[in-house]
């Protein structure tokens, strides 16, 4: 194999979603693909965005996210937080609906003008440079800042904290766009643990021959599951990379992007010096 120094990237998902859908003009909201599961009419929403359970922790000073502080809900729980919400907010023209894999979705009466960031980007930081800014930022803040009181020793917390797991003391609001915003057609499949590809397929296995495609893996290199993954998704890829059948594999984590194309037989990951090594990860 054949790499190059990695590259940076200002949205992952972005560069991700040209590899399936190379004549679409814009990338898709987040929520945009999951609302349009949900079947809404005829009470449709203006605008939505994701809410994403999260482990903040206040300081004297500030207020941070563990670094493995996103969390994740079972469908019960889900559901449960979805109706409460919806009873102590009523009238407030916002409410939680649960798409699919128990995610929870903010529902808007209104359209909303407001930058929002990926969760991933403040776990294990000061939250205050993450949060919703634009015209509309601040209200998306106060309602995040009333969702933290409201969760407060909220029965699914207690719940939580029964079974020894971490209580969720809020929903970062993310991802948001217009409910009635359209997606492009794509030409590829996607499998992996992320909401946005997840709506345009979900591969259990690497499909040989298929041609391009995204896998989206919370796992991280150099963790003891990072082994599975190479033999579920790397493994065949390089297959087909060395057969002609892939012209390039592109690796991103976060703001970095590795580019392998075909070359002199190399197991680029299992070199003496890790290939993750130059992401920045240890």
């Amino acid at each position: 194999m054949r790499a190059g120094d990695p590259s940076r990237v200002e949205d992952w998902r972005r560069e991700a979603f040209r590899v399936i859908a190379p004549g679409a003009q814009h990338l898709p909201s987040v929520a945009a693909t999951i609302v349009h599961e949900l079947g809404l009419e005829p009470d449709h929403p203006a605008w939505a965005c994701l809410a994403t359970p999260v482990h903040l922790m206040a300081g004297m000073r500030s207020v941070t996210m563990a670094a493995d502080g996103i969390l994740s809900l079972a469908q019960g729980e889900a559901a449960a937080l979805s109706e409460d919400f919806n009873r102590v907010f009523g009238g407030a023209g916002v409410r939680l609906s649960v798409g699919r894999g128990a995610l929870l979705l903010c529902l808007f009466e209104d359209r909303i003008d407001a930058i929002t960031r990926d969760p991933e980007e403040a776990a294990g930081n000061d939250v205050f440079g993450f949060q919703p800014a634009g015209p509309d930022g601040a209200r998306l803040r106060r309602l995040m800042s009333e969702m933290e009181m409201w969760l407060f020793d909220h029965p699914v917390n207690r719940a939580r904290a029964a079974q020894e797991r971490r209580p969720v003391t809020g929903l970062w609001l993310w991802g948001g766009g217009d409910t009635d915003e359209a997606l492009p057609p794509v030409r590829g499949w996607c499998a992996g643990q992320d909401p946005f590809f997840a709506a345009f397929g979900n591969e259990p296995e690497y499909p040989r021959g298929a041609g391009s495609g995204v896998v989206v893996c919370a796992e991280q290199p150099g963790s003891d599951e990072w082994p599975a993954v190479e033999r579920r998704w790397l493994v065949p890829a390089v297959a087909d990379l060395r057969s002609g059948r892939l012209l390039r594999l592109e690796l991103s984590a976060g703001e970095r992007c590795f580019s392998v194309g075909k070359g002199p037989n190399l197991r680029f990951w299992r070199r003496p010096r890790p290939w993750w090594e130059s992401y920045g990860m240890e």
